[in-house]
């Protein structure tokens, strides 16, 4: 080969050549490093992108159309928790096949193809310390909305007892609660929206969180809590939060029933005592147990002795009449 001859290219380089892009290894999902904050320790994001691979099944009607197959397919899994992803699809984009043919089997009629995509998806973790508005006190818990789209729960126990208690509202019988309502039926909605649209909190009949020592509300005039994630919940691939405002959420002292298990005493082995059947029941179970045949004799022996002084002989008129000469 002479020096001036071009090298040849294997198939592999030829194909990245042509996609633009140099091939990388398949992977299950690639997840964006941790952000470093100013003090260089490690702080996970609750958005991340991650590139995830799967193998679809198109059906027939999108034969000549796939990539609407696969579109409509990723666009119900948006707002679902995919446990595959660790967290909830939020959109998606960048779809690709990394295969050009799809395989058809049997009799199925449905084509069965490998796809690429990237995901954008909400992955908040336990620790992590996130914003909430509140939605709804009760002397139970707190409801929050984080990003107005994810349930928040904080429990009663998580809520600092020496800092916060629990304010009732005015209840809907009474006659200042009513007229106020009239009031802001006749006056409009009486409610003004906060720069970011939503509605500021009302203290309607379930009350509000106070401060015991200044009297103001839990989350201030916007309503904002800051909270740290202490578990999570899914359910019909919804993923709901466990949150705390205490300082050590993750303190024994923070459970709803103390975790020190009591002593317990030491069992007295009784020895099991059998049941004795009473005399009545003792009756009956040897009549039960009797032979039949015993049963009938008895009932024989009986019936003669009942006909014995009935069948006896009559003296005859001879002995009659020599009882008499003797007498």
């Amino acid at each position: 080969m002479s020096p001036s001859s071009p090298k040849p290219v294997s198939k592999r380089k030829a194909d990245a050549t042509k996609n633009g892009h140099p091939q990388k290894k398949l992977k299950k999902s690639e997840v964006p490093k941790k952000q470093t904050d100013s003090k260089g320790k490690g702080r996970d994001r609750e958005f991340q992108v991650v590139s995830a691979d799967m193998t679809v099944s198109v059906a027939p009607v999108y034969a000549g159309n796939p990539r609407a197959g696969v579109e409509e397919l990723l666009d119900s899994l948006v707002m679902r928790y995919i446990s595959a992803l660790q967290g909830v699809v939020l959109s998606h984009s960048n779809l690709k096949f990394t295969s050009e043919r799809g395989t058809v089997k049997y009799d199925c009629p449905f084509i069965v193809c490998d796809i690429r995509f990237d995901a954008t998806i909400w992955n908040p973790r336990t620790g992590m310390k996130l914003q909430g508005r509140i939605n709804l006190s009760s002397p139970d818990h707190i409801s929050l909305l984080v990003h107005r789209t994810f349930n928040v729960s904080i429990p009663r126990h998580h809520i600092p007892s020496d800092v916060w208690e629990f304010e009732y509202g005015p209840a809907e019988n009474d006659p200042q609660f009513g007229g106020n309502h009239e009031e802001e039926a006749e006056g409009g909605d009486g409610s003004e929206e906060n720069p970011e649209g939503t509605s500021e909190e009302t203290d309607s009949g379930s009350g509000r969180w106070v401060n015991r020592s200044t009297g103001e509300c839990l989350g201030g005039s916007s309503a904002v809590v800051e909270f740290t994630v202490i578990g999570l919940t899914v359910a019909n691939e919804m993923l709901s939060l466990l949150g705390s405002i205490q300082n050590d959420p993750f303190s024994p002292a923070h459970q709803p029933y103390s975790s020190t298990p009591s002593p317990k005493k030491p069992k007295k082995k009784v020895a099991p005592v059998q049941d004795q059947p009473d005399e009545g029941e003792q009756d009956d179970v040897d009549s039960e147990d009797e032979d039949a045949f015993q049963l009938l004799k008895r009932k024989a022996e009986a019936a003669e002795e009942r006909e014995e002084p009935e069948s006896a002989p009559k003296p005859s008129k001879k002995k009659r009449k020599s009882k008499k000469e003797k007498a």
